[in-house]
């Protein structure tokens, strides 16, 4: 069964218009007007205009009326395509091999079998969102287990996030209103003059009268909402991207005889790829369906590849999570992801020593999903929680190094905890402490290490210190504490001591 996201981007016009003129003023009002003859109205408002009682569809006249400061900015539906467009093309390469546009606010794709890439589809909501917001960009994202469903959820909810169990789609949409299935505004406003008010009201009404009188649109979209008529997803593809296809004249379904093809054309692939130079960072497998519903599987690498027999692995170990249902009408391998790659020869044994590529098991370990791979590279900081970032796996070495003149732990806590101490200040050690409930008697104790405030980054640590020691308990334990502030001088901190590291 699919599982189907839709973005809602409501005011996409306007963030557009602020990220290409800095000037404006992000508390100023902005609308975007649409315009038809003489008749004027407001086609999308910013967050600042809608706390202001503005709302799209209100008369352009009355707009201004309202709001005196309002910056009112005529419509331009290519220019916001084309902002669309780009956002949709990012979302491919970030989160599923099915990916398309919802015209004229919103982005729809098919996260089925690419979700465990996220963390799975709570991680993976938030984490867009989020993202999303970075950009500088409102959002709202539902999934569901019908387009519909979850296009209907992202527009009508208030939370950022909605998540429909699977099989739970018609609990879920029966209480939305009409104006969530998509039809034209003249059909809902016929509708609720016949007295219906929900989604859930015309779901319980004979079809044959409502086909009569409105047409079969109307009966389509309730089918395509409550999953009995398929709404495939036709995915986006960018104009430089390399696909090969197979099609088939009788359906095939055997797994056998879809690694067979698949490893086709792996090798189709990888020979379009030489002659362009490229290697496949990111790969994907559709299959098309004879129901006419599709589904994918996303394979990355960690660095440009063209190893056939390596990306036909990465593939074959996945096959059985394909789902051949009546049959499967055509396959299809896009290198989503491309880079330049240049094949080099590789040093004799006898002159340099081999060195170990260990992007296979970084391939396969980032496959598995749920998890991210990185390796942790130093910082210039002295300041520990800011003398460390997470880089890819593959990433080159820059030659930075960690101070090495005091001893530091294996192991950080990822947030310093507080911790009661018995100490004479100024500049003693603890004598005992208690953390997490459990007094220790300080038997061995090494310090202080000062660390200054980076006074250049922060205007705050202007005269902040810290205190360090290296202390050891009764039983042959050692931690990493400090006390915050000189033991004089309160403005150089609280003058608290925390546990931060331990060692091994």
């Amino acid at each position: 069964m699919a599982r189907v996201v839709s973005v809602f981007l409501p005011t996409l016009p306007t963030d557009r218009i602020r990220r290409a003129d800095p000037a404006l003023c992000v508390e100023t009002p902005l609308v975007v007007i649409a315009r038809s003859g003489s008749k004027r109205w407001i086609a999308a408002a910013d967050q600042a205009a809608t706390k202001l009682g503005l709302r799209v569809g209100m008369a352009a006249a009355k707009a201004q009326a309202l709001v005196q400061r309002l910056i009112m900015i005529d419509a331009d539906p290519a220019a916001d395509l084309q902002a669309l467009e780009r956002l949709t093309l990012w979302a491919l390469s970030q989160y599923s091999p099915v990916v398309a546009m919802d015209s004229p606010d919103g982005i729809v794709m098919d996260t089925e079998g690419a979700d465990h890439l996220q963390g799975g589809e709570e991680l993976m909501l938030s984490g867009l969102v989020n993202r999303l917001r970075g950009r500088g960009l409102a959002a709202r994202a539902a999934i569901a287990d019908t387009w519909g469903a979850a296009h209907a959820l992202a527009r009508t909810s208030s939370r950022e996030t909605v998540i429909v169990a699977r099989g739970e789609t018609d609990k879920a949409v029966n209480r939305l209103p009409l104006s969530s299935l998509r039809l034209s505004p003249e059909t809902v406003a016929s509708l609720r003059t016949l007295g219906f008010a929900t989604v859930g009201d015309l779901a319980g009404t004979p079809r044959a009268p409502l086909t009569l009188r409105f047409g079969p649109e109307l009966g389509r979209r309730l089918d395509q909402m409550f999953g009995r008529v398929a709404e495939p997803i036709d995915p986006i593809r960018p104009a430089e991207l390399v696909e090969v296809q197979k099609s088939f004249a009788e359906p095939i379904g055997a797994p056998e005889t879809i690694e067979k093809y698949v490893t086709r054309l792996v090798r189709q692939l990888c020979q379009e790829l030489e002659k362009r130079g490229l290697g496949v960072r990111g790969a994907d497998l559709i299959i098309h369906r004879v129901d006419n519903t599709m589904q994918a599987l996303r394979a990355g690498t960690a660095k440009p590849v063209r190893d056939i027999a390596w990306l036909t692995k990465l593939f074959r170990d996945r096959i059985e999570r394909i789902e051949p249902g009546f049959g499967i009408e055509k396959l299809s391998l896009a290198a989503i992801i491309a880079e330049p790659l240049i094949e080099a020869q590789s040093a004799s044994p006898l002159v340099e020593e081999q060195i170990t590529d260990v992007t296979p098991l970084i391939d396969v370990l980032g496959n598995r999903g749920g998890q991210r791979i990185f390796r942790v590279a130093p910082v210039a900081s002295d300041v520990p929680e800011r003398c460390v970032q997470r880089i890819a796996p593959t990433a080159e070495e820059d030659g930075a190094t960690w101070p090495m003149h005091w001893l530091r732990p294996p192991r950080l806590l990822a947030r310093s905890e507080l911790i009661e101490v018995i100490a004479l200040l100024p500049d003693h050690p603890p004598v005992s402490f208690i953390w997490r409930g459990k007094r220790r008697r300080v038997k061995r104790a090494d310090g202080s290490e000062r660390i200054f405030g980076e006074w250049w980054k922060r205007s705050a640590e202007w005269i902040a210190v810290r205190d360090y020691f290296v202390v050891e308990d009764d039983a042959g334990e050692r931690f990493w504490i400090f006390r915050s502030g000189d033991g004089v001088d309160a403005e150089t901190g609280s003058h608290k001591w925390f546990l931060h590291g331990v060692f091994a």
